[in-house]
């Protein structure tokens, strides 16, 4: 379909099945070894800034001998991400990836939703529980939120899959960015990475109905930041 639909804004016409074809007869398609289970997702009727996924993912091994991280937001409704590298995750870095998404995101955030990790949330920090297991300070992400009035959703312990937008885009990350790339410096890969970002923002989902993250924010309602 992301073919058909890329073909067609060349003016050329395939229907989906001739393009399966070609596929299958220059062996390009992915061959399951067990068949696969069909679900019927129900999908929510979502408005942009409404709720965005917000995770971070491990670069894959190290440069000049340092580790470094992505952290990813994602927009649930149009797709659209913003990808940034930190070559550290902290309480800090968090906050100003947040700050710096904010700036950027054409609409008004109404809601992110992260994982229970250290740099999101202390909620499961024993050493910052009362005795009735409640925070006894208020972790720096939250009062970001809070004067932004953002809403600020966990997911439920060991349960990945509440993040699965930003789960699903970072194995397109790690499939089709990390194993087809080498980085000199991080320079390179902040280069890189931003440029592969462009390029998924610009690139056709089924989810959209063959629209890109750019074209739905485009072509949606005046953009509204109160």
């Amino acid at each position: 379909m992301k073919l058909k639909w890329r073909l067609k804004k060349e003016n050329i016409h395939i229907h989906e099945r001739t393009i399966g074809k070609i596929l299958k007869k220059e062996g390009l398609v992915r061959k399951y070894r067990k068949r696969k289970v069909k679900y019927k997702y129900i999908k929510a009727d979502r408005q942009p800034g409404e709720l965005i996924e917000v995770d971070v993912k491990y670069v894959p091994g190290k440069l000049k001998n340092r580790r470094y991280f992505q952290y990813t937001a994602i927009d649930t409704a149009s797709r659209w991400r913003y990808l940034r590298i930190f070559d550290e995750q902290s309480n800090f870095h968090s906050v100003l990836f947040l700050e710096d998404l904010v700036q950027r995101f054409p609409y008004k955030i109404q809601a992110v939703k992260t994982d229970n990790g250290f740099v999101f949330t202390n909620r499961y920090t024993g050493t910052y529980k009362r005795e009735d297991l409640s925070p006894r300070r208020l972790h720096a992400f939250d009062k970001f939120c809070a004067e932004h009035k953002i809403v600020h959703y966990l997911i439920d312990p060991g349960k990945p899959a509440q993040n699965g937008t930003v789960e699903r885009s970072h194995r397109e990350d790690q499939e089709k960015f990390y194993e087809k790339n080498i980085f000199r410096n991080v320079s390179d890969l902040k280069k890189k990475i931003k440029v592969w970002n462009d390029y998924y923002n610009n690139l056709e989902h089924c989810s959209l109905d063959g629209k890109t993250p750019n074209e739905v924010l485009l072509n949606y309602p005046p953009k509204v930041r109160t």
